[in-house]
């Protein structure tokens, strides 16, 4: 039997770090790490369980043997168990069996586990990061193309169910099947960016990723965690940058997980009013406790660092900043002060950004935050959160309102539609239509339209060209963009079936163009949280339902004028204020034939007249076509 040797990766200032809060490179030094002990190849284990009695290694080396391996505790206050076996290497399976503050024995997996037992097993493996990576030279310009001046159309994926094989239609495609599908679809549809919902490991299926017990292991389900590798790789070699959705607000009770971990409430509250969440019966992080941001803040560096993720979405915000969220009042803690804020989250996320942006150039953090909370994406050092941008819900949520009344009633809610530029600068703000908005009963995108089979995809049309023409970055969810019909299901592939009929045919169409001119058009991004970027030309006319904006690039000749038509009554000889004079040409239309519209287009160069119009000395006269978004530049 092999023996566990004392040896140790922490050094005193590891071990001072770690318990300030501090130490952002943790996995550098827990779980297992293959390494040489005077010439001897093995693997150190180490595990935080300060409330422990004893904690044993145990796995197919020991075959399972529950006191074979006894690791050592540290003789200082960090409550670190430590130790080298010899002899164990890569792809062996293992657990710490702990024996904790209660007296009970429990196997838990690996909190730093670079890989983890296909679920329903729960078993660690010991692994590595290595990989040969070939995205350079992606990497040496992220900063300047990931920018917040830069365009960023996000397209949000879940893995397991974007495609399936119709073959095993039972299985999800693996990392590397994904690579080889995925990639040259963003290519060719444009976006700039996918989103990955959580790619780290979980038990239960349908949580869609969002209750992890790996924190540092990519999901087996879809292979190793070098197969993640390859497919990030892949999509950087092509220039699209990829964000993970991060979940530092909760995590589930399963016995082998974080929760309980070493017979006390080690990384939840004990409080129950601040650490178990009503709605998602799960556990929240203790973020006063100073190891357990250390542990949260490795984890996100790990992502940026050993896979070269360009950005984490950070979920839940809202439910980590207040302890009332989802409560009665009279059931919520409060914190010292008496208010409901919790002020250890909120160091949390301080401290948070301040080591990505510090650590890592080129890389963004977003966060998924429904409150009122100000200052989200501002500077921590001017009393922000410190984030890079912030989902906009309020803009969302009064967006499908509107686009779910019937075409005539519109009239009476025409300023549900204008209210979000009053605050749209406030923040850096994403606007998102994600997989939140296409199940539980709230329909397919398609079918929150109102109207025919022509009138429902001339709306959808238009609801995404409105998106992609206001101010913030743009995040849409598969199968958006050819009009899934069904809602979204984690269970199996989306229904790609639907693109042999033209309506959808149209729609994807629809969503490349879309993407095609915003990339291409600075006005589009280059203020996209800033008022100098946008102006109204009439906001008024809700008779006709009709809205008109310019969008401002930091080049005059970039102008843009965009039109939207929001019934299906043709407008013709409908006059449009300039904002200055020019000649001015149609450059978008998604009334076009090629996307199931009409085609009432206007193919002419649009001339100006000295006539006032919308407060404005010269105007245009064109033809407003029906349900749709026209889009004017100045002509040659």
């Amino acid at each position: 039997m092999r023996a566990v040797l004392v040896h140790s990766l922490f050094s005193d200032f590891d071990i001072s770090l770690f318990v300030s809060g501090k130490h952002f490179r943790l996995y550098e030094k827990f779980g297992a790490q293959l390494i040489h002990v005077e010439g001897v190849a093995g693997t150190y284990f180490a595990v935080w369980a300060p409330n422990a009695q004893a904690v044993h290694v145990i796995g197919d080396f020991n075959q399972w043997n529950r006191s074979a391996h006894a690791l050592n505790k540290r003789l200082d206050s960090s409550g670190i168990w430590e130790g080298f076996i010899p002899g164990i290497g890569k792809g062996e399976l293992y657990k710490f069996l702990v024996k904790g503050f209660d007296g009970l024995e429990v196997e838990k997996g690996d909190p730093y586990a670079k890989r983890w037992e296909h679920p329903p097993k729960t078993a660690s493996i010991v692994w590595d990061n290595d990989y040969k990576w070939k995205d350079k030279a992606w990497l040496n310009k992220r900063p300047k193309l990931n920018a917040l001046n830069k365009p960023m159309s996000v397209y949000e994926v879940h893995l397991g169910s974007w495609q399936r094989d119709p073959s095993e239609p039972d299985r999800v495609l693996t990392y590397m099947e994904i690579a080889n599908s995925l990639v040259p679809y963003v290519l060719d549809m444009g976006f700039t960016h996918v989103e990955f919902m959580p790619l780290m490991e979980y038990p239960y299926f349908p949580s869609w990723g969002y209750q992890i017990t790996g924190y540092f292991a990519a999901s087996s389900r879809h292979g190793t965690p070098q197969e993640l590798m390859y497919l990030i790789n892949e999509l950087h070699r092509n220039n699209i940058a990829v964000i993970m959705d991060w979940v530092p607000s909760h995590f589930p009770g399963d016995s082998n997980g974080l929760y309980h971990f070493d017979g006390t409430h080690l990384y939840e509250h004990s409080d129950m009013r601040k650490g178990f969440h009503p709605d998602w019966k799960s556990y929240i992080f203790n973020y006063d406790r100073n190891e357990v941001r250390s542990f949260l803040i490795s984890n996100a560096l790990y992502w940026l660092d050993k896979f070269h993720i360009d950005g984490l979405r950070v979920d839940a915000v809202a439910s980590m900043l207040y302890f009332d969220f989802s409560r009665k009042t009279e059931d919520a803690a409060k914190n010292e002060y008496g208010g409901s804020e919790n002020l250890g989250a909120i160091q949390f996320l301080k401290d948070l950004n301040i080591a990505v942006y510090g650590n890592y150039e080129g890389v963004h953090t977003i966060a998924e935050e429904s409150s009122t909370y100000p200052l989200v994406t501002h500077p921590v050092h001017n009393g922000g959160l410190g984030f890079g941008m912030k989902w906009m819900m309020g803009w969302m949520n009064d967006t499908l309102k509107y686009f779910k009344n019937d075409p005539i009633n519109r009239r009476y809610h025409h300023y549900q539609l204008t209210f979000s530029i009053t605050y749209a600068f406030t923040e850096n703000f994403m606007l998102p239509f994600s997989h939140d908005e296409v199940v539980h009963g709230k329909s397919s995108m398609i079918y929150k339209m109102p109207g025919d089979e022509w009138q429902k995809f001339a709306n959808l049309r238009v609801l995404y060209a409105y998106m992609f023409t206001q101010p913030g970055t743009k995040l849409l969810f598969m199968g958006n963009e050819f009009a899934q019909t069904h809602e979204w299901d984690f269970k199996s592939s989306l229904d790609w079936h639907l693109l042999e009929h033209a309506p959808h045919i149209g729609m994807q169409k629809t969503v490349r163009a879309i993407n095609k001119l915003y990339v291409s058009e600075p006005a589009l991004f280059e203020h996209s949280f800033s008022a100098e970027g946008f102006e109204w030309i009439n906001a008024d006319d809700a008779r006709h339902s009709i809205y008109i904006y310019i969008r401002k690039g930091k080049k005059a000749k970039d102008t843009l004028i965009v039109i939207l038509n929001l019934t299906p009554v043709y407008r013709e000889n409908y006059r449009v204020g300039l904002p200055f004079r020019a000649k001015w040409k149609e450059i978008f239309n998604t009334d076009a034939k090629e996307f199931f519209g009409s085609g009432k287009l206007n193919n002419k160069l649009i001339l100006p007249e000295k006539v006032g119009c919308h407060n404005r000395d010269y105007s245009v006269v064109l033809n407003v076509p029906p349900l749709a978004v026209t889009i004017l530049k100045q002509g040659v």
